[in-house]
């Protein structure tokens, strides 16, 4: 077993707050904000490791706040699908649970009323959850600890941001061999035992009945949140689709993908669990590579470009080659002008990207290769390249399920600013020497046609 200061070193965990834990407190408080699971967590991991050196019992505390930025019910009915599997998984764990929602919320507050000896919560790089922990780091009165358990390689060892793939490869498979390994799922040996008068919700109440969020995105019927739902998924596809993978991901089939990214993005699964299940799966060895390129080398270089850039949901944040290429087209005719209402509305000229929009406006999900598409043509359609990217990052973070993710804008960044890419030629009008694509040379790729026809299915009235 490691001591406490052997935890603190470990490159996953950042000390917030400094100090000794308070030994005279009741309990390790795991605040869950990220990673919204009990199955391969390595932030609640820690927070069990402290308190069986402390022999301290545990409780996992869950805040509902309404106010992110375009969250609605879409993007809350699927968290809230996953707090039965949260609640089982902790008591499997001996650890407690207590749920709170605006505007009993606060963390603070909480730990007032427990009076805890540490407080150990997740990392999340982006701008406001990294606020929040640092005002809750200023508001305890006890050590804070945040644990980066949502990428497979800890974020700090790759120092600054990263300039393309090839770059942040050779680190990440430089470390895989140390991080790469079940995070384990130990248990509490002291069991939570719920203190009188500690108000907490219940997973099986109405939660969002009165909460004021946006309810004018419909949940989706294609997706239901929660870790048995996505370790389902996970199966189903090692079971159907990695086969192949490699050579067909970028065939956007409905069913063509892992579709596993709502899932991580809420933190129902982790990287870990699906990296060892694919990585262990009799699939051939090019179709588990090509997947955990993109699970792995991708999605964290995604992560670091959040974590290391400032202006990451900006125009701003892009290479400079592309915003001194895109400056110098700025004024370039467009055959085709729309307004974000238009574009929102799926009333364009050109079916496959009216198609890829009202699949994410009806599903939540969009494939990978056609939201690529997808954001370029918006790129081409309207005034500014500001104005597009606008435009491009409130659709993807009103009606993803996977919005508001570094995913996402890292997709944007590369399909309308270059990032992570290179200077293509020769330059075109609008684009610049930005990566163009045309409808004609993407529907070549796969069949345009019968995707077309798979998503107006979707609708009761074929539309969106």
């Amino acid at each position: 077993m490691r001591n406490l200061e052997e935890l603190t070193k470990d490159a996953r965990v950042r000390v917030r707050q400094a100090g000794p834990p308070n030994i005279e407190g009741r309990c390790i408080v795991y605040w869950m904000q990220r990673a919204q699971r009990a199955l391969d967590n390595p932030a609640l991991n820690v927070a069990i490791e402290a308190a069986n050196i402390l022999r301290k019992p545990v409780v996992a505390f869950l805040g509902l706040v309404p106010f992110y930025p375009n969250t609605n019910l879409r993007s809350y009915t699927f968290l809230v699908q996953g707090l039965r599997d949260i609640s089982e998984g902790l008591r499997q764990k001996n650890v407690g649970f207590v749920l709170r929602r605006w505007p009993d919320h606060q963390l603070d507050r909480f730990c007032t009323q427990i009076q805890p000896c540490l407080v150990v919560g997740d990392e999340n790089p982006m701008r406001d959850p990294e606020r929040w922990r640092k005002v809750a780091a200023d508001r305890l009165r006890v050590p804070l600890w945040t644990v980066d358990a949502d990428v497979v390689v800890p974020s700090t060892l790759l120092e600054k941001e990263q300039y393309a793939a090839r770059t942040i490869r050779p680190r990440i498979h430089a470390l895989l061999d140390q991080f790469l390994i079940s995070p384990g799922n130990p248990k509490a040996r002291m069991p939570w035992q719920p203190l009188k008068k500690l108000e907490s919700l219940s997973v099986n109440e109405d939660l969002l009945a009165g909460f004021p969020i946006d309810t004018s995105v419909q949940p989706s019927a294609s997706f239901q949140g929660g870790t048995r739902a996505a370790l389902s998924s996970l199966a189903r596809f090692v079971r159907e689709r990695l086969r192949g993978y490699e050579t067909q991901r970028n065939h956007p089939k409905l069913d063509g993908t892992s579709q596993l990214s709502p899932y991580l993005h809420f933190g129902h699964i982790g990287p870990h669990t699906v990296a060892l299940t694919v990585k262990n799966a009799s699939a051939p060895p090019q179709d588990r590579e090509a997947f955990l390129e993109q699970l792995i080398v991708r999605r964290e270089l995604a992560i670091n470009f959040v974590k290391f850039n400032a202006k990451y949901d900006l125009l701003q944040g892009v290479e400079p080659w592309a915003l001194r290429t895109l400056k110098e087209h700025k004024r370039d005719e467009r055959a085709h002008l729309y307004a974000a209402k238009q574009l929102e509305n799926a009333e364009t000229h050109d079916p496959l990207w009216n198609a890829a929009q009202q699949q994410m406006v009806l599903s939540g999900w969009m494939h990978g290769y056609l939201r690529m598409y997808w954001a370029k043509k918006i790129l081409e359609w309207t005034r500014s390249p500001e104005e597009a990217y606008n435009i491009a990052i409130r659709l993807n973070d009103r009606y993803e399920l996977d919005g508001r993710d570094p995913n996402g804008y890292t997709g944007i960044a590369w399909a309308m600013g270059g990032k992570h890419d290179r200077a293509w030629g020769p330059e075109r009008p609008v684009y610049g020497k930005i990566r163009y694509v045309s409808s004609a040379s993407t529907s070549r790729k796969f069949d345009s046609k019968g995707y077309i026809e798979r998503v107006e299915r979707l609708a009761p009235t074929g539309g969106a």
